[in-house]
């Protein structure tokens, strides 16, 4: 089928999504002319209304810009001060902030992969409507992300905004028994995140594979959470210390959210995808062969399948929880004693989404001088943009339901996290005959 004249594709507002943002796509026959996923919420200044405060306020406020991964925001903001003052944390107090790290990501990547992605796959426009017809597979959705919450209670002091978190490990920290209290909660969501991934891998996906430029942590011993070098697939090792070197951001007059490049590169994409092509050799044996099990090996190049990479890291969260919590010993302290001094540090953590770096420069009192927090759906929006360049190109002849609906899955394949609000979608199409 020959398609003529111009057509513009208009996303308002995506749904099922943290947060509001539009699409904007044009056709000009068979050819897509434009495209532009549009961040329109305000800026919310969490950089400047940092400086000036002393370093030991920064982890619980760094924690308000997301309500869905909170500790990523704390933990990269903490590990960058604690280079910057030159911590040395306790081994036990690293063990628990990998735990935490558990809990986030099981109850966040249970949040998208149920609830906000699978409806696009199963053909319903939200979970409740889901629910109707498949009851069973949302209580377990349900409980699944409520002992990552229970988690994320235990060692932050509660669900949304945890408050233990501190530069030098945590001002609080549970007993033994608190944690190995978790044991039967993590045991019965080892099981549900294998059914998880058995599930998501019987989905259908389009065809649809890019030659991305994967960019994420890489640990010698582990797969990365809080620690380890940026690696990607064409050559990148560094430091986070070297990250701006090797990464700009862009303003573009669409969006609020900065682009991110690769110097000389352009866009890149982080987050699951990235990870489990980067490191599929540090999974746990039990989660490589899930993922194995459901067609799943290096490389994974089609965005839509990070549906079933996100349930593999489930697995990976729930087993590497169990493993904490056999070695868990309570520290001595729950925190070391930070001293006032004049530093800089950066640092870089993997939020669900993706990479999350953070630079902060402090004077002799300890406050922060400059800080700077890139966000992994800014470092994302390039790459989605470019997806759906190509994407969009396969849609060009089919209605306009369909292609509205296969859009905003492309875009909620990443999991984008604007902020912390989801709304309904408005779709306008128009379209010009040839010679107008």
């Amino acid at each position: 089928m020959t398609v003529h004249g111009t057509r513009t594709i208009r996303v308002d507002t995506l749904a099922r999504v943290e947060g509001e943002g539009s699409l904007y796509i044009k056709l000009v026959g068979e050819r897509v002319a434009d495209v532009k996923l549009k961040i329109y919420e305000p800026p919310r200044f969490f950089e400047a209304f940092l400086r000036g405060r002393h370093f030991s306020e920064v982890a619980d406020i760094t924690a308000r810009i997301c309500g869905i991964c909170p500790i990523a925001y704390q933990m990269s903001a903490i590990h960058a001060i604690e280079r910057a003052l030159g911590v040395r944390i306790d081994p036990r107090v690293r063990l628990l902030r990998r735990l935490f790290y558990c809990g986030e990501w099981i109850e966040s990547h249970t949040l998208h992969v149920y609830m906000l992605h699978a409806p696009d796959f199963l053909g319903y426009q939200d979970v409740i409507a889901m629910a109707g017809d498949h009851r069973a597979v949302v209580e377990k959705a349900l409980r699944l992300k409520k002992i990552g919450n229970r988690i994320v209670q235990l060692l932050g002091g509660r669900e949304i905004h945890p408050i233990s978190a501190a530069v030098g490990g945590f001002y609080k920290t549970p007993t033994k028994q608190q944690v190995r209290d978790l044991v039967p909660d993590l045991e019965w969501a080892l099981e549900a995140s294998l059914e998880t991934v058995r599930w998501t891998a019987g989905l259908k996906f389009p065809d649809f594979e890019q030659d991305y430029e994967f960019v994420a942590l890489r640990h010698p011993d582990e797969y990365p959470f809080n620690e380890g070098r940026l690696v990607s697939n064409r050559g990148l090792d560094i430091d986070a210390a070297e990250y701006e070197d090797h990464f700009a951001e862009l303003h573009v007059k669409h969006s609020n959210a900065l682009h991110s490049v690769v110097r000389g590169r352009g866009s890149y994409l982080v987050g699951p995808l990235a990870r489990f092509n980067l490191n599929f050799d540090k999974l746990p044996e039990v989660a490589r062969q899930a993922a194995v099990d459901a067609g799943l090996q290096p490389p994974v190049k089609n965005i839509f399948r990070s549906i079933v990479v996100r349930a593999v890291e489930i697995v990976f969260a729930c087993v590497e929880a169990l493993r904490v919590i056999r070695e868990y010993e309570p520290p001595a302290a729950p925190r070391v004693e930070v001293p006032n001094r004049i530093g800089v540090g950066q640092a870089i953590t993997e939020a669900p989404r993706g990479i999350l770096y953070h630079r902060y420069a402090l004077d002799e009192n300890g406050l922060i001088v400059t800080a700077k927090i890139v966000p992994p759906t800014s470092q994302n929006q390039k790459r989605i943009e470019d997806d759906l360049r190509e994407y969009a190109a396969q849609l060009v002849a089919w209605p306009l339901e369909e292609a509205t609906w296969k859009c905003e899955q492309a875009v909620r394949s990443y999991d984008p996290c604007i902020s912390c609000a989801t709304h309904f979608l408005k779709l306008v199409v128009e379209r010009e005959d040839a010679g107008n």
